[in-house]
């Protein structure tokens, strides 16, 4: 963490804090869940380096930012007014968007609804989705009707909060070693999917899941360590409300275009669960070019799970500071 400035700021109502580095046009990084900032550890210092004001932060509900009780905070429409409010409080009235997990939608939808200040976006793991024919949450009952879906588990108020809080550490690492390239194809193998196995609607998060002797490369324990102690400050409950707060987006964001129009990239893992979510013959990357006027870079990582910018950070940042630099 080295060279990198921190602060609270005010934002849509709240404090939030912020990771950054460098001058010049503005980058923010939206982290997903169960992250933090740190996440981008290894993109802040090389977008900097290339000229940029690079900007991570703590979503709401995580870390050292505000964390509203009620679920109805969480809206995607609440994440993507933090965003611009991180612009102006920062002096700026344009910014590039960039998000993993759910910091994806956050910085896509930040980009739909705000197209004069957002001027480019690109995701990891998550690319762009317009509003559907039905409530996402009722979508995702339909599919797993008789099977567990972590998203579907994480509507019960309490439970998954007790779950990980009763282990933080051992809970955390399952969840980053299970769903990472090593871990996803050690799942394949039995048949199963570190965030989508074939176990019960019954079932809890962390039941089946691998407990590996060793860590990954791309994981310290170091690493770990620093997530655990942002979890320490926050709790769950903000963090698993962003899932609970999904049929409320349905109704909020009527109005959402069918397209993303600013330039954009999509990366994605070749083993990253998410791509496994809706069963299809088509690759998740060829199945959602269409969802974007301007998509510069689709790339698929092989081999790589879905902490994609941690995991694979050389090739992400090539990758980024590709398309930052040809805008």
């Amino acid at each position: 963490m080295k060279d990198i400035d921190f602060k609270i700021i005010e934002t849509n109502g709240i404090n939030t804090r912020i990771a950054f580095m460098g001058e010049g046009p503005l980058v923010i990084f939206c982290h997903g869940w169960p992250e933090s900032w740190y996440s981008y550890r290894h993109q802040l210092p090389e977008v900097a380096k290339a000229g940029f004001r690079a900007v991570a932060y703590d979503v709401r509900g995580y870390g050292e930012s505000d964390k509203p009780h009620e679920i109805e905070a969480y809206t995607m429409k609440n994440m993507a007014a933090d965003v611009i409010g991180i612009v102006k409080s920062l002096g700026y009235n344009k910014a590039i968007t960039i998000g993993h997990d759910w910091g994806g939608p956050i910085a896509l939808n930040t980009a739909a609804l705000y197209p004069e200040i957002v001027t480019a976006t690109g995701t990891l793991s998550v690319p762009y989705m317009s509003r559907g024919p039905k409530p996402t949450l009722d979508l995702w009952k339909e599919i797993y009707k008789d099977r567990f879906f972590y998203q579907l588990y994480f509507q019960k108020e309490g439970v998954a909060e007790k779950e990980f809080e009763n282990d933080l550490e051992k809970a955390l690492r399952l969840t980053y070693t299970n769903s990472d390239g090593r871990g996803m194809a050690k799942a394949i193998e039995k048949s199963a999917s570190g965030l989508n196995p074939h176990k019960g609607t019954d079932a809890t998060f962390l039941e089946g899941m691998e407990d590996f002797d060793e860590l990954p490369d791309w994981l310290t324990q170091e690493d770990i360590n620093y997530f655990v102690s942002q979890f320490e400050i926050s709790g769950l409950r903000g963090p698993l409300n962003r899932y609970r707060a999904q049929n409320f987006d349905w109704e909020e964001l009527s109005g959402l275009p069918n397209q993303i129009s600013q330039p954009a990239f999509f990366i994605t893992g070749s083993l990253d669960p998410v791509n496994f979510f809706v069963p299809s013959q088509q690759s998740l990357s060829d199945r959602i070019k269409s969802n974007y006027k301007n998509l510069l870079i689709v790339q698929e990582l092989e081999g790589i799970g879905h902490w994609t910018q941690q995991e694979s950070p050389e090739k992400v940042n090539s990758i980024i500071l590709s398309f930052l630099n040809n805008l």
